[in-house]
């Protein structure tokens, strides 16, 4: 009888495992205005959580070793955050940064369009240079949200290509929102029509989240919300009026006296800390 090859004990272990997946991100820096600081998601007690915070939150259940800065500051412009945020975030030497700045600069009668152009891919340029991989976002169809805006809508849309052709030059992610229908339905947004609400701030951590490919992430976030019963013509124009007196004017007069809702603020998480999870 034909002897039997001799078996070794590690015949009948269980494969290897594979090792580990790396951790994606050690250290997540956002850079900003009121959007990236939270407006619209929290208040002024309890404080704003906001995109970022949630998007932190997010890369906290992969790793949670992460470390999170929110250098964003309300009612900042591109060149103040370039000249302020900027060198704060390259010193916290970041491997994940998010930019989300712009619109401030759009909405402001002086705007200059190539202006905002040159902080924002200076702040991308800088930012891989120091081996960040950057994140950034187009703005949506404010005309959709607020039609009393519409003179502001051949704006955003130079200022989305302008975005989107920097980002290309450095290598950035963008999470493009104008397209989507969902990005301008008003009941992902406060009733200032600027800052998203709980809802939309989600769904803005979400679409970071799918853009950078995180594990878990999935497209949902650019589906539109199920269909809202019509509204009246004098429903509309009364929603309007509500706006321009309760919001634009206030925010018009401001403008005037030449103050900012950000004057004597600071960034709320101005130095890189652990991410306590929600």
């Amino acid at each position: 009888m034909p002897e039997l090859p001799h078996r070794l004990p590690e015949d009948d272990a269980p494969p290897p495992s594979p090792p580990p997946s790396p951790a994606p991100y050690a250290r997540f820096v956002a850079l900003g205005d009121s959007q990236t600081e939270g407006l619209g998601d929290g208040d002024e007690i309890r404080g704003y959580r906001g995109w970022a915070d949630r998007f932190a939150e997010r890369l906290a259940a992969l790793n949670p070793d992460v470390q999170y800065a929110n250098l964003a500051v309300r009612g900042r412009l591109a060149a103040r955050i370039r000249a302020e945020q900027l060198p704060a975030a390259l010193a916290l030497k970041p491997d994940l940064a998010a930019v989300l700045a712009g619109l401030n600069d759009l909405i402001r009668p002086r705007y200059e369009p190539v202006a905002a152009e040159r902080e924002l891919e200076a702040m991308y340029a800088e930012l891989t240079a120091a081996g960040a991989r950057v994140v950034t976002f187009t703005f949506p169809d404010i005309a959709r949200l607020a039609p009393s805006t519409r003179v502001l809508r051949p704006r955003v849309i130079d200022l989305n290509a302008r975005i989107r052709a920097a980002a290309r030059r450095h290598g950035v992610t963008v999470v493009d929102t104008f397209p989507l229908a969902f990005a301008a339905d008003p009941r992902i947004w406060c009733l200032d029509r600027l800052h998203a609400n709980s809802l939309g701030h989600t769904r803005i951590a979400a679409a970071a989240a799918h853009a950078l490919d995180l594990p878990g992430s999935d497209d949902s976030w650019s589906r539109p919300l199920p269909p809202r019963p019509a509204r009246h013509a004098w429903q509309q124009a009364a929603t309007e009026a509500a706006w321009l007196g309760g919001f634009l004017g206030p925010w018009a007069l401001r403008r005037l006296r030449g103050r900012s809702t950000g004057d004597g603020r600071t960034a709320k998480r101005p130095e890189l800390a652990p991410v306590r999870r929600a």
